[in-house]
């Protein structure tokens, strides 16, 4: 048997990264539709995540859960996954090496749910997405297209949602950009579900 299984859009076994196997209670999968129009990444789960075994459910997925309720979405209606699925030590930020080892699962789960739009909470995810060193702040509502294998992934852009628990002027960045996210992907406002993003 492999040292990982892959299950639909859940890693179910994983040994990859050592360090990651010691200090998680589970692997913490992405939650939301399987075929959710709007997708929002972050880098990996914290304390509260691995001990709930869902991704935001922090302070930070308060701010988000608020960002979404303030466009007329629910979490219920955007898939919320992570760059890693296991938490690591102390919530340092992944390795290079521990992003690459969970590389294939996000890039599956990207496949599978197909949105029309990723959003990239923070640093990390950005720049492990778009391959590259990224100013969020400064490029924080940015869309840009991003390769992944043969196709063309739409991402926005965002600073992290707990920037705005340490930084007030970040708020309104960070509501904006969760605005501009449910537009672009059709479902603000309980849209009908037809993205503005044309064909790309």
């Amino acid at each position: 048997m492999s040292d990982d299984a892959m299950d639909g859009l859940c890693v179910r076994e994983c040994q990859r990264c050592p360090a990651l196997v010691e200090s998680r209670s589970r692997i913490v999968n992405g939650v939301g539709p399987d075929d959710a129009n709007l997708l929002f990444l972050g880098e990996g789960p914290g304390a509260n995540e691995d001990e709930q075994g869902e991704p935001f459910v922090g302070r930070s997925g308060s701010v988000l859960d608020d960002a979404l309720r303030e466009v007329g979405l629910a979490r219920a209606d955007v898939r919320i996954t992570n760059c890693v699925r296991c938490r690591p030590p102390e919530n340092r930020d992944p390795t290079k090496e521990e992003l690459g080892n969970c590389r294939g699962y996000l890039e599956r789960e990207l496949e599978l749910v197909a949105p029309d739009l990723v959003v990239t909470l923070g640093k990390v995810p950005s720049e492990h997405l778009l391959d590259r060193s990224v100013a969020v702040t400064k490029e924080a509502g940015d869309v840009v297209d991003v390769r992944l294998g043969d196709r063309s992934q739409r991402t926005l852009v965002c600073v992290h949602p707990a920037a705005t628990l340490y930084d007030g002027s970040q708020k309104e960045t960070f509501f904006d950009a969760v605005a501009k996210a449910a537009d672009l992907s059709g479902l603000a406002d309980g849209g009908d579900g037809q993205s503005s993003l044309g064909d790309f």
